[in-house]
């Protein structure tokens, strides 16, 4: 058991008094490096210690989920024996969660799909014939405002201001009669021009309805909706959460702190932690907003204030403390009237360092810091690549100095967001896709003719170019006769090659997924082979980069209703494109070896570094220029507390903050007078007003510190150093999975769950997926078939979805014809090689579920939870899971995996080892403790059970903690035999056995 002494050891005191806080609201307000992930994880760790709560009692509510992520890392480290149920999510998640479990009762299919941003921008392109638009729909470019439009709908849904609220404000505006006939006349335009947008913004709600789909902000809107409709729904969620926690309050929206408040009722367990000085994300600027509703709500809440430093040196936090005062008189510290104070007290004590370098041109710039990274480490042996972050206002800044790193040598991640289809072996791929398209795509076949796997002589491609131009054919056509042309024969190999590939996947493209022309191209050329066979920076890169492409394939298969085509993918990447999206990237910042950090300022909150360079410090790049929403929210619309004065300028200033305080032990400004334009630059406001620097005209040169170009830089590294020798990073959690792989060969590990190389799927999986679906929605549907279902919140006529509101049983059971139905909808056809397979599993799993069917039709197990998750604590590694049935009967807890292999005379030593586990689990994680583990085989419809005894569990416990330690200390050798047949990487994998 958890103790209380451990949970308050090493707080101060004003954290223990946040940690042991015990029955009503409170506020933190917490600086930054002052501890505020500690004060909530052990706050949450106190409740479940002291009997207050159980795990899943417990919400905590993050801004993002990185965020929710390291919480859930530190609640591990807390708990002994690991916890399920414990509601730890951002904001649209918990709407996402509420929703899919109680979507039918608000006219949704429970697998609604959620739009981004660029789906939201196609959605309404595609049909901006059913928009009214005059004003927002210029001739010369009908399209111009449509990403406008789609950022005011959320400005709206964040404000919770609907449509109708919407409509009803522009009408009567439209309608207001000003005394003066200037303004009547003024009055009246502005009245047309809103109701043009609130239309427009009706009709992109219904378009979502009719299509089945909800964009982030619905997610929030709709769950409020659904609680403030649905008593009995909003019982259950108040009655599941006794406390709730909610981190980075000062950057939620109206919306966000509506549906937490609502949720918190009657007993208003409501704990909120934040700082207004750090509200980076907040709608026209309304940093203290929240916190000030939230005193105004709860007048007796709690109220403390955590102010001691765990982070950075005291001159450090007295640079930033006195730029932030700029803000006054719209920081919480005035608007409380100064009875606190929020400076930061360093608990380290040694003076951090501190300096400006203005360089005469940006090349310069990277080039000092660079040298200045150098120095640090040659001066300190304890410092690592980790140590070290380049921020910076914008992306663009920041990928000039990736470049630098790059042609330095020095290892480095950049954290892009955006640029995924810019990554040159997307653009790869891409090419390849466009020319399966379309064969005579000349500058597509010519980049395929470039790459690197195909070693074609850049003689023999000038004179395949030349005669393509002389005799005016496409390259495609010049590259079948290159036989006749003066090239050499290993060239002529090669461009073979590329022609048999070509005709090989034309007919696939036609035929196959995505996904599997996707595969084929990486496979059959090589491609993949030759990634899987280099160990370096830009090695993993390009598989980062291949698996977030896969991703974007998978993604769009699943949610395109009729089977998706190569044409249809191409031509969804060309509208993204078209919509300004680059390719979003979901960046792992801890993944691979060490590194420098590369980053914009938001992508850094909640981060902390020994050094950080804060680049690009010049006049209109930091503090940025002022771009005003292109279609602004009416003032008497918005319900948060607005700031005055420059909102644009203060919310700058806090960016700023946010970037000095991530410095532990040195913080380094840079400017430079040329950045490429005709007049020189100016220095940013913000290094005088810090006092980095005197005044705008300062010119300093970088003398004490020679910079050398970048190629001196490069050598100057060591090619192998123990630095630069490419390591894996471990994961956060281990899984069933993961063990067996490392168990069968280290190397198949070192692929699959190390490198990450991307895996072609398989049909069986996807049948096995399929079974699992049925049978997750044939027992939820049961246990919910008791619940009256609601009509449509929304007033629409509901629309045919794949939900169960068709099934004919009306008693407590269910028909063979409904779990027809709910096979037929839960059908996945990824990865069958023709229609002739997939016909034959459909009947297969038909079959196999009339058996079923037969064997329970009259008795349905009692069922206890469904795909029930668990973390379970071995040695301080934490093991993760999920088990698909637990049951109870008249003899305790029974835990059921379904499998659609076929049953053998005993279960194998894997197969045991699953069950085991889930035993495990359940008796220390779920606090059951089972009386039979059961295994039941689709294909012979059969059942194996067993209980494990003490002695296994104990010899489990060893070998989970064994292998993970083998893991951690792995140099990844194979161990080549009989599972290479059945392994992923075989074609890829050169110390194969087959």
């Amino acid at each position: 058991m958890i103790k209380s002494q451990d949970i308050l050891t090493d707080l101060n005191p004003a954290q223990k008094e946040a940690v042991t806080h015990t029955s009503g609201p409170l506020l933190i307000v917490a600086g930054a490096g002052t501890g505020k992930t500690t004060v909530i994880t052990r706050r949450i760790a106190y409740l479940i210690q002291k009997g207050l709560a159980k795990p899943e009692e417990i919400l905590a509510v993050t801004f993002t989920e990185k965020a929710a992520e390291e919480m859930e890392r530190r609640i591990d480290e807390l708990l002994p024996y690991g916890y399920v149920d414990i509601w730890i999510d951002t904001f649209h998640g918990l709407g996402q969660r509420i929703l899919k479990e109680h979507a039918l009762d608000i006219g949704l299919p429970n697998d609604f799909k959620l739009l981004n941003t660029t789906d939201q921008w196609i959605l309404i392109r595609e049909n901006l014939d059913k928009f009214d638009l005059d004003y927002y729909r210029p001739l010369g470019n009908p399209t111009k405002f449509i990403q406008a439009l789609v950022q005011h709908f959320s400005r709206l849904k964040d404000e919770l201001i609907s449509p109708e609220a919407y409509l009803e404000y522009a009408e009567n505006l439209k309608l207001n009669q000003g005394a003066v006939l200037e303004e009547r006349d003024r009055a009246s335009k502005e009245g047309e021009r809103l109701l043009e947008v609130a239309k427009a913004y009706k009709v992109y709600q219904d378009l979502l309805l009719q299509n089945n789909a909800l964009d982030f902000g619905d997610l929030i809107n709709y769950t409020l909706k659904l609680l403030e409709s649905r008593p009995l729904v909003l019982a259950e969620y108040q009655n599941r959460f006794k406390y709730i926690l909610v981190d980075e309050f000062q950057d939620t929206n109206y919306a966000q702190y509506a549906l937490v408040k609502l949720l918190g009722q009657p007993e208003n367990n409501l704990t909120v932690t934040g700082d207004d000085d750090q509200s980076i994300y907040k709608f026209r600027g309304a940093s203290v907003s929240n916190i000030l509703e939230f005193k105004r709500d709860y007048p007796n809440a709690r109220e403390i204030f955590i102010t001691n430093n765990y982070r950075s040196q005291q001159n450090i936090l007295d640079l930033s403390y006195e730029f932030i005062q700029l803000n006054n008189p719209e920081r919480l510290e005035i608007k409380l009237g100064n009875k606190v104070s929020k400076k930061l007290q360093s608990q380290i004590g040694n003076k951090g360092a501190i300096g400006h370098w203005h360089l005469a041109d940006q090349r310069t710039e990277v080039e000092a810091v660079i040298k200045k990274i150098l120095e640090l480490r040659k001066g300190n042996q304890s410092l690592t690549w980790n140590d070290f972050a380049i921020l910076s206002r914008t992306n663009e800044i920041s990928e000039i100095f990736a470049n630098g790193l790059k042609e330095a040598g020095v290892p480095y991640v950049w954290a892009a967001s955006r640029g995924l289809y810019k990554k040159p072996i997307i653009m790869d791929v891409l090419a390849y896709f466009n020319l399966l398209d379309n064969y005579h795509e000349s500058p597509s076949l010519y980049r395929i003719l470039n790459l690197p796997i195909f070693k074609i002589k850049t003689e023999d491609l000038v004179e395949l170019n030349y005669w393509a131009s002389r005799k005016g054919i496409s390259l495609y056509r010049a590259l079948t006769g290159a036989d006749l042309l003066k090239i050499s024969p290993a060239s002529k190999e090669e461009m073979k090659k590329i022609l048999s590939l070509i005709q090989k996947h034309l007919q696939l493209a036609r035929d196959a997924t995505i996904h599997s022309v996707f595969f084929a191209f990486m496979e059959d050329s090589g491609y993949l082979k030759y990634l899987g066979g280099k160990d370096d920076q830009e090695t993993r890169d390009n598989i980062f980069y291949l698996n977030q492409f896969a991703k974007k394939i998978k993604n769009f298969e699943t949610e395109t209703t009729t089977r998706a085509k190569l044409k249809d993918f191409i031509q969804r990447i060309n509208l993204e494109q078209e919509a300004g999206d680059e390719g979003s990237l979901d960046m792992d910042l801890e993944a691979g070896p060490e590194a420098v950090k590369i980053m914009t300022i938001h992508k850094a909150k909640g981060l902390e570094f020994r050094y950080v360079f804060i680049v690009g410090m010049v006049d209109k790049r930091f503090p940025s220029l002022n771009r005003r929403d292109p279609i602004e929210i009416p003032d008497s619309l918005v319900k948060e507390i607005l700031p005055g004065g420059d909102v644009h300028l203060q919310e700058e200033r806090r960016l700023f903050y946010v970037a000095i305080t991530r410095a532990k032990e040195g913080v380094f400004f840079t400017s430079a007078a040329n950045y490429g334009g005709a007049r020189a630059k100016k220095l940013s406001r913000f290094l005088i007003e810090c006092g980095a620097a005197k005044d705008s005209t300062e010119t300093q040169n970088f003398a004490s510190l020679p910079v050398p170009k970048l190629e001196s830089l490069r050598i100057a590294i060591p090619k192998k150093t123990k630095d630069l020798q490419e390591t894996l990073k471990l994961p956060t959690y281990f899984s069933f999975s993961q063990l067996e792989a490392f168990r069968k060969c280290p190397l198949q590990y070192k692929f699959q769950f190390g490198i990450r190389i991307p895996r072609r799927g398989h049909y069986q999986h996807s049948f096995g997926q399929t079974m699992h679906k049925v049978m997750y929605d044939l027992f939820h549907f049961l246990q919910n078939k008791e619940k009256n279902r609601q009509t449509d919140l929304f007033g629409f006529k509901k629309v045919e979805t794949q939900d169960f509101s068709s099934l004919q049983s009306k008693n407590d059971s269910i028909s063979w014809e409904d779990i027809k139905k709910i096979y037929t909808n839960a059908w996945i056809d990824d990865w069958y090689p023709d229609e002739t397979t997939q016909k034959e599993y459909k009947q297969k799993g038909l079959k196999q579920l009339k058996k079923f069917y037969e064997m329970h039709k009259n008795s349905w197990p009692k069922v206890l939870g469904l795909e029930k998750a668990f973390r379970l604590k071995i040695n301080n590694a934490i093991i993760i899971g999920r088990i698909d049935r637990v049951d109870e009967t008249k003899d305790g807890v029974v835990i059921v995996d379904y499998k659609s292999g076929e049953a053998r005379e005993r279960l194998t030593p894997d197969q045991r080892t699953q069950l085991l586990l889930y035993q495990l689990a359940a008796e220390e994680a779920l606090n059951l403790q089972p009386q039979k583990l059961i295994f039941y085989f689709f294909k012979n419809s059969q059942e194996i059970s067993f209980l494990g005894s003490e002695k296994e569990i104990t010899k489990l416990k060893t070998g989970i903690s064994e292998t993970i330690q083998k893991i951690k200390s792995s140099s990844f050798k194979p161990t080549p035999g009989y599972q290479c047949k059945f392994c992923d990487f075989h074609d890829i994998c050169e110390f194969r056995k087959l």
